[in-house]
């Protein structure tokens, strides 16, 4: 089992600086980005479990969950990553998406 520590508080980090962020910065870019990272995590997480199948887009629940779906999408993928690459792939993600953010 690899070890996901590190996405999990990247993942968190930039969750709760999404919550902690004003509405005009979640309306410029943070909730954008929050919800492809979240997209992007949930279709890894539903490739490496069911490999062949077509997945499912994350619906876009509005601007102020944009935080909870990152948090969601980063735990699931994290219980499916097989190796430390992929983990610290997932990291830098989490860590350009909280850049583009701005947040």
């Amino acid at each position: 089992m690899v070890d996901t520590t590190s996405l999990i508080r990247a993942v968190d980090h930039f969750a709760d600086r999404l919550r902690a962020a004003p509405q005009s910065r979640l309306q410029r870019a943070g909730a954008a980005e929050a919800l492809a990272l979240a997209r992007e995590f949930a279709r890894r997480a539903q490739l490496a479990e069911f490999p062949g199948a077509e997945p499912r887009e994350m619906p876009d629940a509005g601007m102020f969950a944009a935080a909870d779906q990152v948090t969601v999408a980063g735990r699931d993928l994290a219980l499916v990553l097989k190796t430390e690459e992929e983990v610290v792939e997932a990291v830098r993600l989490v860590q350009e998406a909280q850049r583009r953010a701005g947040v």
